[in-house]
């Protein structure tokens, strides 16, 4: 369901819509996203993921992009989307829960002769559980996919990328707060700021920058599918009367992974149209 207010049609741009053109902010680069794929969504044409978007915002913006998913045909999807548009783009099979397939995603870019410039880790999973219900076990499935595979990326990225790369890791707003009462998910997107400082510091030498990007209450696939399961999330009051839209999330990524943020690194930054400030708009 689409939430936005009548009001919020004045903040949304062609950049908030997806629908600006390329201006070559990231000719000739090679870029890695994981999590390029999306859940199905029964509304393809109103909204789009994270992943697909910055995959296709980096293609459009003149990047050869690696899309990566454990969906192999979802990661597929992206790439024929990517390569309609005339740009250039290639789906890989990843299960990052095994440490085994994070080396394996870099071994086919080596495969290519490529030399990626930058990384996106765009992959999470929640357990869904709050404290009193929470186990060894899904606590460690949990944490395996938020932070060890993104620590892993990050391990084999200082080595694979190009001098100067980025890497970014996808946060969440969820990470300062313990509203969504799953403290797996919770801790486990609060310590990719620390692991993007620890990066950022060992990346230093062969300077390679690492930053996080914490977004809040987006209209993505996973949004909706979220405010399907707890009504009470799409009434939650909103910054500008409206959720955001993964176009904008991307145009973050953007910045983060070009070399137009050369000098911002071991940040995190939160993509939450200013709710984390408790900047907000009641709904109507």
């Amino acid at each position: 369901m689409d939430t936005r207010q009548p009001s919020a049609q004045h903040q949304l741009f062609d950049t908030s819509l997806g629908t600006a053109p390329g201006r070559g902010r990231l000719a000739n680069q090679q870029l890695l996203v994981v999590g390029a794929g999306q859940r199905a969504t029964p509304d393809p044409t109103t909204t789009i993921g994270n992943g697909r978007a910055m995959s296709l915002l980096f293609a459009r913006e003149g990047a050869t992009v690696f899309c990566a998913d454990r969906d192999l045909a979802s990661a597929q999807e992206t790439v024929e989307l990517i390569r309609l548009s005339g740009h250039h783009a290639y789906a890989i099979e990843a299960d990052v829960s095994d440490p085994e397939a994070i080396a394996a995603i870099y071994a086919y870019v080596d495969s290519a002769g490529v030399v990626l410039n930058g990384v996106v880790a765009n992959i999470g999973i929640s357990s869904g559980r709050n404290l009193t219900a929470e186990s060894p076990e899904t606590w460690d499935a949990v944490m395996n996919v938020n932070l060890r595979a993104h620590m892993l990326l990050a391990q084999l990225g200082l080595k694979k990328l190009a001098v100067g790369g980025s890497i970014v890791f996808i946060s969440s707003a969820a990470s300062i707060s313990p509203l969504g009462r799953v403290p797996s998910y919770e801790a486990s997107k609060a310590a990719l700021s620390a692991l993007a400082r620890s990066t950022a510091m060992e990346g230093q030498s062969r300077g390679i920058r690492a930053n996080a990007l914490a977004p809040g209450l987006l209209d993505t696939p996973m949004g909706r599918a979220a405010s399907e399961r707890n009504p009470a999330r799409a009434l939650r009051p909103v910054p500008f009367g409206r959720q955001g839209t993964a176009w904008e999330m991307a145009y973050a990524v953007l910045f983060l992974i070009s070399t137009e943020s050369s000098y911002v690194n071991a940040q995190t930054i939160f993509v939450d149209g200013g709710q984390s400030a408790r900047i907000s708009s009641a709904p109507t």
